[in-house]
Protein backbone atom coordinates (compact mmCIF):
# COMPACT_ATOMS: atom_id res chain seq x y z
CA UNK A 1 0.00 0.00 0.00
CA UNK A 2 0.96 3.64 -0.51
CA UNK A 3 1.87 4.80 2.98
CA UNK A 4 2.86 8.38 2.20
CA UNK A 5 3.49 10.76 -0.65
CA UNK A 6 6.03 13.62 -0.57
CA UNK A 7 6.02 16.24 -3.33
CA UNK A 8 8.18 19.36 -3.79
CA UNK A 9 7.86 22.03 -6.50
CA UNK A 10 5.62 19.97 -8.78
CA UNK A 11 3.34 22.08 -11.03
CA UNK A 12 1.09 23.97 -8.54
CA UNK A 13 2.30 22.06 -5.48
CA UNK A 14 4.88 23.90 -3.41
CA UNK A 15 5.37 21.34 -0.66
CA UNK A 16 3.16 18.37 0.18
CA UNK A 17 3.54 15.59 2.74
CA UNK A 18 0.51 13.36 3.15
CA UNK A 19 -0.07 10.02 4.90
CA UNK A 20 -2.59 7.49 3.58
CA UNK A 21 -4.38 4.68 5.46
CA UNK A 22 -5.38 1.22 4.31
CA UNK A 23 -8.78 0.58 2.73
CA UNK A 24 -10.74 2.88 0.44
CA UNK A 25 -9.30 6.39 0.13
CA UNK A 26 -11.58 9.01 -1.43
CA UNK A 27 -10.19 12.12 -3.14
CA UNK A 28 -12.50 14.93 -4.23
CA UNK A 29 -12.14 18.54 -5.22
CA UNK A 30 -13.45 21.10 -7.62
CA UNK A 31 -12.51 20.94 -11.27
CA UNK A 32 -9.03 22.42 -11.73
CA UNK A 33 -8.14 22.13 -8.06
CA UNK A 34 -5.23 19.79 -8.80
CA UNK A 35 -6.50 16.20 -8.61
CA UNK A 36 -4.84 15.42 -11.92
CA UNK A 37 -1.60 16.86 -10.52
CA UNK A 38 -1.55 14.13 -7.88
CA UNK A 39 -2.03 11.51 -10.57
CA UNK A 40 0.75 13.11 -12.59
CA UNK A 41 3.07 12.87 -9.61
CA UNK A 42 2.25 9.18 -9.13
CA UNK A 43 2.72 8.69 -12.87
CA UNK A 44 6.32 9.85 -12.49
CA UNK A 45 6.85 7.05 -9.96
CA UNK A 46 5.49 4.65 -12.58
CA UNK A 47 8.05 5.83 -15.15
CA UNK A 48 6.14 8.54 -17.04
CA UNK A 49 8.18 10.94 -19.18
CA UNK A 50 10.05 13.65 -17.30
CA UNK A 51 9.13 17.13 -18.52
CA UNK A 52 10.86 20.24 -17.15
CA UNK A 53 7.51 22.01 -17.62
CA UNK A 54 6.29 20.10 -14.56
CA UNK A 55 8.66 22.05 -12.30
CA UNK A 56 6.94 24.77 -10.29
CA UNK A 57 7.74 28.28 -11.53
CA UNK A 58 10.88 29.67 -9.91
CA UNK A 59 12.29 26.28 -8.85
CA UNK A 60 15.29 24.44 -10.31
CA UNK A 61 13.94 20.94 -9.73
CA UNK A 62 10.99 18.97 -8.46
CA UNK A 63 10.85 15.83 -6.31
CA UNK A 64 8.19 13.14 -6.00
CA UNK A 65 8.65 10.38 -3.44
CA UNK A 66 6.33 7.54 -2.48
CA UNK A 67 6.79 5.23 0.51
CA UNK A 68 5.11 1.85 0.13
CA UNK A 69 4.51 -0.95 2.60
CA UNK A 70 5.02 -4.33 0.94
CA UNK A 71 5.23 -7.94 2.18
CA UNK A 72 9.01 -7.62 1.75
CA UNK A 73 9.15 -4.45 3.84
CA UNK A 74 9.16 -0.71 3.20
CA UNK A 75 10.09 0.46 -0.32
CA UNK A 76 10.87 4.05 -1.23
CA UNK A 77 10.56 5.27 -4.82
CA UNK A 78 11.82 8.75 -5.67
CA UNK A 79 11.98 10.71 -8.91
CA UNK A 80 13.80 14.02 -9.35
CA UNK A 81 13.39 16.24 -12.43
CA UNK A 82 15.81 19.08 -13.18
CA UNK A 83 15.15 22.21 -15.21
CA UNK A 84 17.75 21.01 -17.73
CA UNK A 85 15.36 18.19 -18.65
CA UNK A 86 17.45 15.51 -16.95
CA UNK A 87 15.84 13.25 -14.38
CA UNK A 88 17.08 10.74 -11.81
CA UNK A 89 15.37 7.71 -10.32
CA UNK A 90 15.95 6.12 -6.93
CA UNK A 91 14.73 2.98 -5.19
CA UNK A 92 15.42 2.84 -1.46
CA UNK A 93 17.80 5.81 -1.93
CA UNK A 94 19.89 3.93 -4.51
CA UNK A 95 20.14 5.33 -8.09
CA UNK A 96 18.49 3.06 -10.67
CA UNK A 97 17.58 3.10 -14.34
CA UNK A 98 14.13 4.43 -15.20
CA UNK A 99 13.02 1.02 -16.45
CA UNK A 100 13.77 -0.56 -13.06
CA UNK A 101 11.77 2.15 -11.28
CA UNK A 102 8.90 1.69 -13.75
CA UNK A 103 8.82 -2.08 -13.21
CA UNK A 104 8.68 -1.72 -9.42
CA UNK A 105 6.06 1.03 -9.61
CA UNK A 106 3.92 -1.18 -11.84
CA UNK A 107 4.00 -3.91 -9.19
CA UNK A 108 3.13 -1.56 -6.35
CA UNK A 109 0.21 0.39 -7.81
CA UNK A 110 -2.06 0.58 -10.83
CA UNK A 111 -3.57 3.86 -12.05
CA UNK A 112 -6.87 3.61 -13.89
CA UNK A 113 -7.87 6.84 -15.61
CA UNK A 114 -11.20 7.48 -17.29
CA UNK A 115 -9.45 7.16 -20.66
CA UNK A 116 -8.04 3.72 -19.81
CA UNK A 117 -11.43 2.17 -20.58
CA UNK A 118 -10.45 2.59 -24.22
CA UNK A 119 -7.88 -0.16 -23.62
CA UNK A 120 -10.81 -2.58 -23.47
CA UNK A 121 -10.95 -2.38 -27.25
CA UNK A 122 -7.28 -3.35 -27.60
CA UNK A 123 -6.79 -7.03 -28.44
CA UNK A 124 -3.40 -7.28 -26.73
CA UNK A 125 -4.82 -5.76 -23.55
CA UNK A 126 -7.70 -8.23 -23.66
CA UNK A 127 -5.32 -11.16 -24.13
CA UNK A 128 -3.16 -9.94 -21.24
CA UNK A 129 -6.18 -9.79 -18.93
CA UNK A 130 -7.22 -13.32 -19.82
CA UNK A 131 -3.70 -14.64 -19.28
CA UNK A 132 -3.47 -13.03 -15.86
CA UNK A 133 -6.85 -14.45 -14.88
CA UNK A 134 -5.83 -17.90 -16.15
CA UNK A 135 -2.56 -17.77 -14.23
CA UNK A 136 -0.74 -18.04 -17.54
CA UNK A 137 1.41 -14.90 -17.28
CA UNK A 138 4.65 -16.83 -16.78
CA UNK A 139 3.82 -19.22 -19.62
CA UNK A 140 2.95 -16.27 -21.88
CA UNK A 141 6.37 -14.79 -21.09
CA UNK A 142 7.98 -18.15 -21.95
CA UNK A 143 6.08 -18.03 -25.24
CA UNK A 144 7.38 -14.55 -26.03
CA UNK A 145 10.97 -15.57 -25.25
CA UNK A 146 10.63 -18.77 -27.30
CA UNK A 147 9.38 -16.70 -30.26
CA UNK A 148 12.33 -14.34 -29.88
CA UNK A 149 14.72 -17.31 -29.98
CA UNK A 150 13.02 -18.52 -33.15
CA UNK A 151 13.46 -15.08 -34.69
CA UNK A 152 17.13 -14.92 -33.75
CA UNK A 153 17.80 -18.41 -35.12
CA UNK A 154 15.86 -17.68 -38.31
CA UNK A 155 17.79 -14.45 -38.90
CA UNK A 156 21.09 -16.24 -38.33
CA UNK A 157 20.04 -18.98 -40.74
CA UNK A 158 19.08 -16.42 -43.37
CA UNK A 159 22.44 -14.68 -43.00
CA UNK A 160 24.30 -18.00 -43.29
CA UNK A 161 22.36 -18.91 -46.44
CA UNK A 162 23.05 -15.52 -47.98
CA UNK A 163 26.75 -15.84 -47.12
CA UNK A 164 26.89 -19.30 -48.69
CA UNK A 165 25.09 -18.08 -51.80
CA UNK A 166 27.53 -15.21 -52.12
CA UNK A 167 30.45 -17.54 -51.51
CA UNK A 168 29.28 -19.88 -54.27
CA UNK A 169 28.71 -16.99 -56.66
CA UNK A 170 32.28 -15.82 -56.06
CA UNK A 171 33.79 -19.32 -55.87
CA UNK A 172 35.28 -19.36 -59.41
CA UNK A 173 36.82 -15.93 -58.99
CA UNK A 174 38.22 -16.76 -55.53
CA UNK A 175 39.63 -20.07 -56.77
CA UNK A 176 41.35 -18.34 -59.68
CA UNK A 177 42.94 -15.79 -57.36
CA UNK A 178 44.08 -18.53 -54.99
CA UNK A 179 45.63 -20.61 -57.82
CA UNK A 180 47.52 -17.59 -59.14
CA UNK A 181 48.91 -16.70 -55.72
CA UNK A 182 49.81 -20.29 -54.91
CA UNK A 183 51.59 -20.73 -58.25
CA UNK A 184 53.63 -17.60 -57.51
CA UNK A 185 55.48 -19.48 -54.75
CA UNK A 186 55.60 -16.47 -52.46
CA UNK A 187 58.35 -16.34 -49.82
CA UNK A 188 58.72 -13.83 -47.05
CA UNK A 189 61.69 -11.46 -47.61
CA UNK A 190 62.02 -12.48 -51.26
CA UNK A 191 61.26 -9.05 -52.68
CA UNK A 192 64.00 -7.30 -50.75
CA UNK A 193 66.57 -9.95 -51.72
CA UNK A 194 65.63 -9.75 -55.40
CA UNK A 195 65.83 -5.96 -55.41
CA UNK A 196 69.34 -6.15 -53.94
CA UNK A 197 70.36 -8.76 -56.51
CA UNK A 198 68.90 -6.70 -59.36
CA UNK A 199 70.90 -3.70 -58.21
CA UNK A 200 74.08 -5.77 -58.13
CA UNK A 201 73.52 -7.41 -61.52
CA UNK A 202 72.69 -4.14 -63.20
CA UNK A 203 75.96 -2.56 -61.99
CA UNK A 204 78.27 -5.63 -62.09
CA UNK A 205 81.08 -4.06 -64.16
CA UNK A 206 81.35 -0.94 -62.03
CA UNK A 207 81.30 -3.03 -58.85
CA UNK A 208 84.06 -5.28 -60.19
CA UNK A 209 86.22 -2.25 -61.00
CA UNK A 210 85.72 -0.73 -57.58
CA UNK A 211 86.58 -3.98 -55.82
CA UNK A 212 89.73 -4.36 -57.97
CA UNK A 213 90.80 -0.89 -56.94
CA UNK A 214 90.28 -1.79 -53.29
CA UNK A 215 92.33 -4.99 -53.67
CA UNK A 216 95.06 -3.06 -55.43
CA UNK A 217 95.28 -0.70 -52.48
CA UNK A 218 96.20 -3.65 -50.28
CA UNK A 219 98.82 -5.01 -52.65
CA UNK A 220 99.97 -1.94 -54.58
CA UNK A 221 103.13 0.12 -54.05
CA UNK A 222 106.68 -1.05 -53.41
CA UNK A 223 105.66 -2.78 -50.17
CA UNK A 224 102.15 -4.26 -49.79
CA UNK A 225 100.14 -2.92 -46.84
CA UNK A 226 100.20 -6.28 -45.04
CA UNK A 227 103.96 -6.58 -45.38
CA UNK A 228 104.49 -3.03 -44.17
CA UNK A 229 102.43 -3.71 -41.09
CA UNK A 230 104.38 -6.91 -40.44
CA UNK A 231 107.66 -4.99 -40.58
CA UNK A 232 106.31 -2.27 -38.27
CA UNK A 233 105.18 -4.87 -35.74
CA UNK A 234 108.61 -6.53 -35.66
CA UNK A 235 110.37 -3.17 -35.27
CA UNK A 236 108.23 -2.29 -32.29
CA UNK A 237 108.84 -5.65 -30.69
CA UNK A 238 112.61 -5.01 -30.87
CA UNK A 239 112.14 -1.50 -29.51
CA UNK A 240 110.17 -2.91 -26.61
CA UNK A 241 113.47 -4.06 -25.04
CA UNK A 242 114.37 -0.41 -24.49
CA UNK A 243 111.04 1.49 -24.75
CA UNK A 244 108.26 0.70 -22.27
CA UNK A 245 104.89 0.50 -24.03
CA UNK A 246 106.25 -0.42 -27.46
CA UNK A 247 105.06 -4.00 -26.97
CA UNK A 248 101.44 -2.85 -26.57
CA UNK A 249 101.76 -0.85 -29.78
CA UNK A 250 103.08 -3.91 -31.58
CA UNK A 251 100.02 -5.90 -30.43
CA UNK A 252 97.68 -3.21 -31.69
CA UNK A 253 99.38 -3.24 -35.11
CA UNK A 254 99.02 -7.02 -35.15
CA UNK A 255 95.27 -6.69 -34.43
CA UNK A 256 94.92 -4.14 -37.24
CA UNK A 257 96.79 -6.45 -39.62
CA UNK A 258 94.43 -9.34 -38.78
CA UNK A 259 91.38 -7.12 -39.33
CA UNK A 260 92.79 -5.93 -42.68
CA UNK A 261 93.42 -9.54 -43.70
CA UNK A 262 89.74 -10.32 -43.02
CA UNK A 263 88.60 -7.29 -45.02
CA UNK A 264 90.89 -8.25 -47.88
CA UNK A 265 89.56 -11.79 -47.87
CA UNK A 266 85.92 -10.65 -47.96
CA UNK A 267 86.62 -8.19 -50.79
CA UNK A 268 88.25 -11.02 -52.76
CA UNK A 269 85.20 -13.24 -52.14
CA UNK A 270 82.86 -10.47 -53.18
CA UNK A 271 84.85 -9.91 -56.38
CA UNK A 272 84.65 -13.61 -57.22
CA UNK A 273 80.88 -13.66 -56.64
CA UNK A 274 80.14 -10.77 -58.97
CA UNK A 275 77.71 -12.13 -61.57
CA UNK A 276 77.28 -10.13 -64.74
CA UNK A 277 75.05 -12.76 -66.38
CA UNK A 278 72.37 -11.07 -68.53
CA UNK A 279 70.29 -14.24 -68.25
CA UNK A 280 70.20 -14.08 -64.45
CA UNK A 281 69.37 -10.36 -64.56
CA UNK A 282 66.45 -11.12 -66.85
CA UNK A 283 65.22 -13.84 -64.48
CA UNK A 284 65.38 -11.49 -61.51
CA UNK A 285 63.57 -8.71 -63.36
CA UNK A 286 60.85 -11.10 -64.51
CA UNK A 287 60.35 -12.33 -60.97
CA UNK A 288 60.21 -8.77 -59.65
CA UNK A 289 57.72 -7.88 -62.37
CA UNK A 290 55.48 -10.76 -61.24
CA UNK A 291 55.64 -9.69 -57.61
CA UNK A 292 55.00 -6.02 -58.44
CA UNK A 293 52.01 -6.94 -60.62
CA UNK A 294 50.46 -9.10 -57.89
CA UNK A 295 50.99 -6.42 -55.24
CA UNK A 296 49.38 -3.77 -57.46
CA UNK A 297 46.48 -6.09 -58.31
CA UNK A 298 45.68 -6.82 -54.68
CA UNK A 299 46.45 -3.35 -53.36
CA UNK A 300 49.31 -4.33 -51.03
CA UNK A 301 52.89 -3.14 -50.64
CA UNK A 302 54.81 -6.23 -49.53
CA UNK A 303 55.13 -9.95 -50.19
CA UNK A 304 54.08 -10.64 -46.61
CA UNK A 305 50.80 -8.86 -47.30
CA UNK A 306 50.41 -10.88 -50.50
CA UNK A 307 50.85 -14.04 -48.45
CA UNK A 308 48.03 -12.76 -46.20
CA UNK A 309 45.79 -12.30 -49.27
CA UNK A 310 46.58 -15.83 -50.37
CA UNK A 311 45.64 -17.17 -46.94
CA UNK A 312 42.38 -15.19 -47.06
CA UNK A 313 41.35 -16.80 -50.36
CA UNK A 314 42.32 -20.18 -48.96
CA UNK A 315 40.10 -19.55 -45.91
CA UNK A 316 37.11 -18.70 -48.12
CA UNK A 317 37.03 -22.23 -49.42
CA UNK A 318 37.14 -23.53 -45.85
CA UNK A 319 34.42 -21.03 -44.82
CA UNK A 320 32.10 -22.33 -47.54
CA UNK A 321 32.40 -25.84 -46.12
CA UNK A 322 31.81 -24.48 -42.61
CA UNK A 323 28.74 -22.56 -43.79
CA UNK A 324 27.19 -25.78 -45.11
CA UNK A 325 27.66 -27.39 -41.71
CA UNK A 326 26.40 -24.27 -39.92
CA UNK A 327 23.25 -24.13 -42.05
CA UNK A 328 22.49 -27.78 -41.34
CA UNK A 329 22.94 -27.19 -37.61
CA UNK A 330 20.76 -24.05 -37.64
CA UNK A 331 17.99 -25.82 -39.56
CA UNK A 332 17.88 -28.54 -36.90
CA UNK A 333 17.96 -25.94 -34.12
CA UNK A 334 15.13 -23.96 -35.74
CA UNK A 335 13.01 -27.09 -36.07
CA UNK A 336 13.54 -27.84 -32.36
CA UNK A 337 12.71 -24.26 -31.33
CA UNK A 338 9.51 -24.29 -33.40
CA UNK A 339 8.44 -27.55 -31.80
CA UNK A 340 9.07 -26.12 -28.32
CA UNK A 341 7.12 -22.97 -29.18
CA UNK A 342 4.21 -24.98 -30.57
CA UNK A 343 4.11 -26.97 -27.33
CA UNK A 344 3.93 -23.75 -25.30
CA UNK A 345 1.17 -22.45 -27.60
CA UNK A 346 -0.88 -25.59 -27.02
CA UNK A 347 -0.53 -25.31 -23.24
CA UNK A 348 -1.40 -21.60 -23.39
CA UNK A 349 -4.49 -22.32 -25.49
CA UNK A 350 -5.65 -24.94 -23.02
CA UNK A 351 -5.30 -22.55 -20.07
CA UNK A 352 -7.00 -19.72 -21.94
CA UNK A 353 -9.85 -21.88 -23.14
CA UNK A 354 -10.46 -23.28 -19.67
CA UNK A 355 -10.42 -19.81 -18.08
CA UNK A 356 -12.48 -17.95 -20.71
CA UNK A 357 -15.85 -19.30 -19.55
CA UNK A 358 -15.22 -18.61 -15.86
CA UNK A 359 -13.82 -15.17 -16.64
CA UNK A 360 -16.89 -14.28 -18.74
CA UNK A 361 -19.30 -15.49 -16.07
CA UNK A 362 -17.63 -13.48 -13.29
CA UNK A 363 -17.56 -10.27 -15.35
CA UNK A 364 -21.21 -10.79 -16.30
CA UNK A 365 -22.07 -11.17 -12.59
CA UNK A 366 -20.25 -7.94 -11.85
CA UNK A 367 -22.19 -6.12 -14.58
CA UNK A 368 -25.44 -7.46 -13.18
CA UNK A 369 -24.53 -6.03 -9.78
CA UNK A 370 -23.89 -2.69 -11.51
CA UNK A 371 -27.48 -2.74 -12.85
CA UNK A 372 -26.75 -4.18 -16.25
CA UNK A 373 -28.95 -7.15 -15.38
CA UNK A 374 -29.46 -8.37 -18.92
CA UNK A 375 -25.91 -7.69 -20.08
CA UNK A 376 -23.74 -10.55 -21.24
CA UNK A 377 -19.96 -10.54 -21.47
CA UNK A 378 -18.16 -13.21 -23.49
CA UNK A 379 -14.65 -14.06 -24.61
CA UNK A 380 -14.09 -15.52 -28.06
CA UNK A 381 -10.81 -17.30 -28.84
CA UNK A 382 -9.73 -17.66 -32.46
CA UNK A 383 -6.78 -19.66 -33.70
CA UNK A 384 -4.11 -17.69 -35.53
CA UNK A 385 -0.61 -18.33 -36.86
CA UNK A 386 1.82 -18.92 -33.97
CA UNK A 387 3.59 -15.80 -32.76
CA UNK A 388 4.96 -14.01 -29.72
CA UNK A 389 1.64 -14.24 -27.84
CA UNK A 390 0.86 -17.80 -28.84
CA UNK A 391 -1.60 -19.10 -31.40
CA UNK A 392 -4.74 -17.37 -30.10
CA UNK A 393 -6.52 -14.15 -30.84
CA UNK A 394 -8.88 -13.02 -28.09
CA UNK A 395 -11.94 -10.86 -28.57
CA UNK A 396 -14.20 -9.38 -25.87
CA UNK A 397 -17.87 -9.54 -26.86
CA UNK A 398 -20.69 -7.64 -25.20
CA UNK A 399 -24.42 -7.48 -25.35
CA UNK A 400 -26.28 -4.94 -23.23
CA UNK A 401 -29.61 -6.75 -23.56
CA UNK A 402 -28.36 -10.34 -23.54
CA UNK A 403 -29.23 -11.00 -27.19
CA UNK A 404 -26.65 -10.93 -29.97
CA UNK A 405 -23.12 -10.34 -28.66
CA UNK A 406 -20.95 -7.94 -30.63
CA UNK A 407 -17.35 -6.80 -30.47
CA UNK A 408 -17.04 -4.63 -27.37
CA UNK A 409 -15.60 -1.63 -29.21
CA UNK A 410 -18.63 -1.46 -31.50
CA UNK A 411 -21.50 -1.69 -29.04
CA UNK A 412 -20.63 -0.45 -25.52
CA UNK A 413 -21.37 3.11 -24.43
CA UNK A 414 -19.04 5.16 -22.24
CA UNK A 415 -20.97 4.33 -19.08
CA UNK A 416 -21.05 0.64 -19.98
CA UNK A 417 -17.30 0.64 -20.65
CA UNK A 418 -16.72 2.19 -17.21
CA UNK A 419 -18.76 -0.53 -15.54
CA UNK A 420 -17.08 -3.28 -17.54
CA UNK A 421 -13.64 -1.94 -16.62
CA UNK A 422 -14.57 -1.70 -12.95
CA UNK A 423 -15.80 -5.29 -13.01
CA UNK A 424 -12.55 -6.37 -14.62
CA UNK A 425 -10.44 -4.43 -12.13
CA UNK A 426 -12.34 -5.90 -9.20
CA UNK A 427 -11.85 -9.36 -10.64
CA UNK A 428 -8.16 -8.94 -11.48
CA UNK A 429 -7.36 -7.26 -8.16
CA UNK A 430 -8.49 -10.42 -6.41
CA UNK A 431 -6.34 -12.68 -8.55
CA UNK A 432 -3.28 -10.44 -8.95
CA UNK A 433 -3.10 -9.17 -5.36
CA UNK A 434 -2.33 -5.66 -6.57
CA UNK A 435 -1.38 -3.69 -3.41
CA UNK A 436 -2.88 -0.37 -4.52
CA UNK A 437 -5.48 0.51 -7.16
CA UNK A 438 -6.07 4.12 -8.13
CA UNK A 439 -9.33 4.97 -9.95
CA UNK A 440 -9.53 8.34 -11.65
CA UNK A 441 -13.23 9.11 -12.14
CA UNK A 442 -14.10 5.60 -13.29
CA UNK A 443 -17.69 6.56 -12.43
CA UNK A 444 -17.82 9.12 -15.26
CA UNK A 445 -21.06 8.73 -17.20
CA UNK A 446 -23.05 7.06 -14.43
CA UNK A 447 -25.24 8.39 -11.65
CA UNK A 448 -27.94 7.52 -9.16
CA UNK A 449 -28.24 3.93 -8.02
CA UNK A 450 -25.57 2.76 -10.52
CA UNK A 451 -23.12 5.16 -8.92
CA UNK A 452 -24.04 3.77 -5.52
CA UNK A 453 -23.42 0.24 -6.75
CA UNK A 454 -20.05 1.26 -8.17
CA UNK A 455 -19.23 2.77 -4.81
CA UNK A 456 -20.16 -0.49 -3.11
CA UNK A 457 -17.98 -2.51 -5.48
CA UNK A 458 -15.02 -0.19 -4.96
CA UNK A 459 -15.66 -0.26 -1.23
CA UNK A 460 -15.60 -4.08 -1.22
CA UNK A 461 -12.27 -3.96 -3.01
CA UNK A 462 -11.06 -1.64 -0.27
CA UNK A 463 -11.80 -4.32 2.34
CA UNK A 464 -8.87 -6.45 1.13
CA UNK A 465 -6.55 -3.87 -0.41
CA UNK A 466 -5.83 -0.18 -0.62
CA UNK A 467 -7.95 1.61 -3.22
CA UNK A 468 -7.91 5.29 -4.19
CA UNK A 469 -10.99 6.72 -5.88
CA UNK A 470 -10.94 10.19 -7.38
CA UNK A 471 -14.61 10.96 -7.84
CA UNK A 472 -17.29 13.60 -8.29
CA UNK A 473 -20.09 11.32 -7.13
CA UNK A 474 -21.32 11.70 -3.53
CA UNK A 475 -22.56 8.08 -3.51
CA UNK A 476 -18.98 6.91 -4.04
CA UNK A 477 -17.34 9.56 -1.86
CA UNK A 478 -19.45 8.56 1.15
CA UNK A 479 -18.08 5.00 1.06
CA UNK A 480 -14.46 5.80 1.84
CA UNK A 481 -12.40 4.87 4.88
CA UNK A 482 -10.68 8.24 4.55
CA UNK A 483 -11.63 11.31 2.53
CA UNK A 484 -9.14 13.88 1.20
CA UNK A 485 -9.97 17.22 -0.39
CA UNK A 486 -7.74 18.72 -3.07
CA UNK A 487 -8.02 22.51 -3.18
CA UNK A 488 -6.30 25.43 -4.83
CA UNK A 489 -5.52 28.81 -3.28
CA UNK A 490 -4.40 32.02 -4.96
CA UNK A 491 -1.97 34.49 -3.41
CA UNK A 492 -2.88 37.90 -4.78
CA UNK A 493 0.38 39.42 -3.59
CA UNK A 494 2.61 37.01 -5.53
CA UNK A 495 0.08 36.09 -8.21
CA UNK A 496 0.84 32.40 -7.63
CA UNK A 497 -1.68 29.55 -7.26
CA UNK A 498 -0.93 26.62 -4.96
CA UNK A 499 -2.62 23.23 -4.72
CA UNK A 500 -2.83 21.24 -1.49
CA UNK A 501 -4.59 18.23 -0.01
CA UNK A 502 -6.42 18.00 3.33
CA UNK A 503 -7.85 15.07 5.25
CA UNK A 504 -11.55 15.71 5.84
CA UNK A 505 -13.13 14.59 9.08
CA UNK A 506 -16.42 15.18 10.88
CA UNK A 507 -18.41 18.16 9.69
CA UNK A 508 -15.85 19.10 7.03
CA UNK A 509 -16.52 15.80 5.26
CA UNK A 510 -20.27 16.28 5.54
CA UNK A 511 -19.95 19.70 3.90
CA UNK A 512 -17.83 18.33 1.03
CA UNK A 513 -20.31 15.56 0.27
CA UNK A 514 -23.14 18.09 0.47
CA UNK A 515 -21.25 20.22 -2.08
CA UNK A 516 -21.02 17.20 -4.37
CA UNK A 517 -24.76 16.76 -3.99
CA UNK A 518 -25.92 20.33 -4.53
CA UNK A 519 -23.05 22.30 -6.00
CA UNK A 520 -21.62 25.52 -4.62
CA UNK A 521 -24.87 26.52 -2.86
CA UNK A 522 -25.07 23.98 -0.07
CA UNK A 523 -28.64 23.50 1.13
CA UNK A 524 -29.90 22.03 4.39
CA UNK A 525 -31.39 19.17 2.38
CA UNK A 526 -28.01 18.45 0.82
CA UNK A 527 -26.37 18.40 4.26
CA UNK A 528 -29.01 16.02 5.58
CA UNK A 529 -28.61 13.81 2.52
CA UNK A 530 -24.84 13.86 3.00
CA UNK A 531 -25.21 12.68 6.61
CA UNK A 532 -27.50 9.90 5.46
CA UNK A 533 -25.02 8.76 2.82
CA UNK A 534 -22.20 8.74 5.36
CA UNK A 535 -24.30 6.76 7.81
CA UNK A 536 -25.01 4.20 5.10
CA UNK A 537 -21.29 3.86 4.50
CA UNK A 538 -20.53 3.16 8.17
Amino acid sequence: MLQSLHIRNFVLIDSLDVQFPEGLVIITGQTGAGKSILLGALGLLAGDKADPGLIRAGADSCVVEGIFNTPEGERIIRRVIYSSGRSRSFIDDCPVQLQELSELGGRLFDIHSQHQSLLLTDRQFQLGLLDRYAGATALAEDCRKAWERIGECDRELTQARQALQQSRAEADYNSAQLRELESAGLRSGELEALEEEQLALGNAEEIRERLATALGSFNGGEIPVRDALQQARKALEHAARYLPGASALAERIDSARIELDDIFSEVEDAAERIDSSPARLEQVEQRLSTLYRLMTKHGVSSVDELIGVREHYASLAVDAEGLDDRITSLEKQLKTLRAEHEGICRRLHGMREEAAGRFSAEVTDGLSFLELERARFQIRLTGIAPGATGADSVEFLFSADGTRSTELAKCASGGELSRIMLSLKALMARFEGMPTLIFDEIDTGVSGSVAARMGQMICRMGETMQVFSITHLPQVAAKGTAHYLVSKTFDAASGVSTSGITLLQGEARVQEIARLLSGESITAEAVANARALLNEGV
